[in-house]
């Protein structure tokens, strides 16, 4: 059985994930030749302040562009 997990910042709707689960689903499914209902995808949201990059959290960043 496939897994596919994304991790991601949150503050995504729900509609945009079921859109991303949908066309992962989809197109995982047409390129591995397997049916769609095999495939389970994992959706972890990480907040701004335990997500960072170049030394610098999410969150920071945010604040530094006063957002």
């Amino acid at each position: 059985m496939p897994v596919i997990t994304v991790e991601m910042v949150g503050g995504r709707s729900v509609a945009q994930k079921r859109q991303l689960v949908r066309e992962f689903t989809e197109s995982f499914a047409r390129i591995c030749h397997v049916t769609p209902d095999v495939v389970t995808i994992v959706i972890h949201e990480v907040q701004d302040e335990h997500w960072a990059m170049g030394g610098k959290t999410k969150a920071q960043v945010k604040e530094e562009q006063g957002g």
